[in-house]
Order: structure tokens, then sequence, then C-alpha cells
């Protein structure tokens, strides 16, 4: 588990045995379980039946090249139960290592088809982080969009430290089972790995900045741009001065090692390739 985590052992995110576990493609620091939307839908509504409990981390490049720089973020999404990419870009980087991911696993997706699943199973839902309008609205929505979603709760992720033990047990003490924290990477993480024996629900999914899309507050870009791998150049043209210099920075940096690392297989492949 990562630095950080502290948690009594019977409470602890228990590694999937060999048997379920699904495959992993390695795409530079990072291991992606090779899952489409659909399989981690099931794998998850399997492990709360089971009565199981895990993180899913959702990682796109950004997040992927933060972690280079973050060792307690790096730890964190190596100690999660599944990971998942959330970038398409990272679904074409698959295929340099010939263990290609199925597709794009997106968290504001998952987040729609989980509530839809969990409102046909009594699964019971918490919601935590953005502000207190937008959550308020990101429900609203949802319930009006899956008839019967058990909403066992939902709170704004505006609180300091002194105040996260309490947000926390406040989740453990509503029963709810699935738990989305849509706070920002990293301080998201940083949260469920320093309350995660007082959350209580089974499973929880760091979902940054997607309730402002669902309650209207951002626009997600057209589903040809996300298919594109176009999706951040969407976001830029929304919040220039915001995200300029992250997307400069991590879209230059993820460029560069790809490709250092394809020309290093292709060198590697020639090596040990025998001359007719």
């Amino acid at each position: 588990m990562p630095e950080g985590f502290s948690m009594p052992s019977d409470t602890a995110q228990p590694p999937a045995s060999e048997a379920t576990r699904p495959s992993q493609t390695q795409i530079l620091n990072g291991r992606f379980d090779k899952l489409s939307a659909e399989q981690t839908v099931e794998e998850l509504i399997r492990a709360i039946r089971a009565g199981e409990r895990g993180v899913l981390s959702t990682v796109n490049v950004a997040i992927l090249m933060m972690m280079r720089s973050n060792a307690r973020l790096q730890r964190f999404v190596d100690s999660s139960r599944w990971t998942v990419a959330d970038g398409q870009p990272l679904v074409w980087a698959s295929h340099l290592w010939q263990q290609p991911l199925p597709e794009r696993v997106a968290g504001i997706d998952l987040i729609d088809q989980l509530c839809a699943r969990a409102a046909q199973e009594r699964i019971g839902v918490y919601f935590l982080g953005a502000e207190s309008g937008t959550v308020r609205a990101t429900v609203d929505v949802l319930r009006n969009r899956h008839r019967g979603l058990d909403v066992r709760g939902y709170a704004d992720g505006y609180f300091g430290p002194e105040q996260a033990e309490a947000r926390a047990k406040a989740v453990a003490d509503s029963g709810a089972e699935l738990l989305f924290v849509a706070m920002g990477v990293p301080r998201q993480e940083y949260f469920i790995e320093e309350q995660w024996g007082n959350l209580g629900a089974r499973i929880v999914i760091g979902v940054g900045g997607s309730f402002d899309v669902i309650a209207g507050r951002r626009k997600r870009a057209p589903a040809f741009v996300q298919h594109a791998g176009l999706e951040w150049a969407y976001r830029l043209a929304q919040e220039p001065r915001r995200l300029f210099k992250r997307y400069l920075v991590t879209n230059s940096q993820f460029l560069g090692l790809i490709s250092w690392s394809a020309i290093a297989q292709v060198s590697h492949f020639r090596r040990v390739t025998p001359r007719p």
C-alpha cells in the first residue's frame, strides 16, 4: 500500500486473485488493466456483490506525467485495485507494446454507467466534491437520468484537513457502497489515502472535474474530438490561462518519452532479430 495509508489490515484494499485479476499493459510508469468500460463496470459491481473493497484510479496523460514527479501519487495509483486509461493517447500508445488496451475508460462515463447499474440493483451511492451548488446539480441530473438511484448523501469538496475525518465518517454513516470523489488530482487521492479506514464505501473512485461537466458548468468535447484524442485541446480552449502550462508541459513530455520508447524498441528488435 502507498505510504500514508493508515488502515487496519482487515480494511485494506484486497488484491484480486490471480484468477480474477485483469491482465495489464505497462505504459511508461503506469500499469493499466486491459478492461473495456463495460468490463470495468461489471468488475466493480462484482466486487460490491462479493463484499470486497478497492479503489479504481482513472489515469490520463496529465496524471501519468504528474506521477513521474510525485512519488506519493505514483504509489497511490500503483496500489489501486484497478487502474484504467482515461485518455485516447494512452490507448494508442499501448499498441507500441503489442498489448493494446481495448478502449478508453473515462471517469465521467463510468459515473453514468455505474449509476445506471446502482439504480437497478439498489446500490447506495455518495457524491463528494466540487462546489455545493455543483454537487447538488450533479445529483439532480443523475437522479433524473436514473430513476430509483439511491443517493445516500452528497457534500462539497471545500473543507480543510481538520474536517476531512468528519466528511469521511459521514460517507460511512450513510451506508453508501459506491463513492465518487471529485476534488481534483492529487487532492482527491490524498483524501482517499488518508481516510480509507473511515470511508466505509466498498468502491471509491476519484473523478476529478466530472461533476462540473455533469452539472453543466463546463462543456465536454464532442464525441469526434474525444475519439481524435483532442479532448485536452477542447478543455484548453475553455480554460486557456489555467491549463496552458499544464498541457504544454505534460503533452510534450509524454510525446518525447513515448517517441524515445518506440525508438528503443525498434533498436532492440533489430539487435535480437537474426539476419537471414
